[in-house]
């Protein structure tokens, strides 16, 4: 059976400080990028996640 939530997408930023996941409004949203079909701030986030380990594999 698949979880339900995996396939909801939730807005990282209405979600903050909420208490509550905020799903997420897509092409409405100003911070959605249509083309990878993705929450700009996720993708800022998962970049930034990405340098973060690769500086510490440098190390």
């Amino acid at each position: 059976m698949t979880d339900i939530k995996k396939e909801i997408p939730f807005c990282p930023l209405m979600s903050v400080g909420a208490g509550l996941d905020m799903v997420c409004t897509k092409e409405r949203c100003a911070w959605y990028v249509s083309s990878v079909k993705k929450c700009s701030v996720y993708m800022i986030a998962y970049n930034a996640l990405l340098d973060a380990n690769s500086k510490q594999k440098h190390s």
